[in-house]
């Protein structure tokens, strides 16, 4: 009971820093699209509480992070709709790794299941987009831009999982606790 107690709290805690994380990294480099949404960095963070925290965890740190960078950033009306989508990102990231990792384990599974999530992202938007704006046309102008930050949530995302998180011990540990 308390090593389950402790894990929980530990998924806690990492799940604040995560939200933390993912708020700063949305908001540091924002690069404008035009249905005045923005390219950011924080997909890879997404991506990464996924995989490391799990669906419950990790998909409530990217989605209370994300919908915390349009609030502060000004773009209230977008912070349930993201609040929704890099959730579930963050949850397809999860649930893509864990279906491929038996058989594409590492890095070919990381890209596919960034690859799940971003689409859900790209997606999300345009739909939410053509209801917003009243149009496909309009919403659909900003699916470049969300192509954009797909890629680099993607390609940042797994780089640094497999490249600094995998090697570091405790991470290991608790991402096979996550399985």
């Amino acid at each position: 009971m308390a090593k389950n107690k402790n894990e929980k709290i530990l998924l806690l805690v990492l799940a604040g820093l995560f939200a933390a994380i993912i708020t700063v990294s949305t908001m540091m480099i924002r690069i404008p699209t035009p249905t005045k949404g923005y390219i950011n960095l924080g997909d890879c963070f997404v991506n990464i509480a996924g995989w490391l925290l799990g669906p419950i965890y990790g998909g409530t740190a990217a989605g209370v992070g994300s919908a915390l960078s349009d609030l502060f950033a000004g773009y209230t009306v977008y912070v349930i709709p993201t609040l929704i989508i890099k959730g579930f990102m963050a949850v397809a990231a999860f649930a893509v790794y864990k279906a491929l990792s038996k058989k594409l384990p590492g890095l070919v599974g990381r890209i596919a299941s960034a690859v799940v999530a971003e689409i859900i992202m790209i997606v999300g938007y345009a739909v939410y987009e053509s209801f917003l704006y009243g149009s496909v046309t309009t919403a659909l102008t900003g699916v470049a831009g969300n192509v954009v930050q797909g890629i680099g949530g993607v390609a940042f995302g797994v780089l640094l999982y497999e490249g600094v998180i995998a090697r570091i011990p405790a991470a290991k540990n608790l991402a096979a606790v996550r399985k």
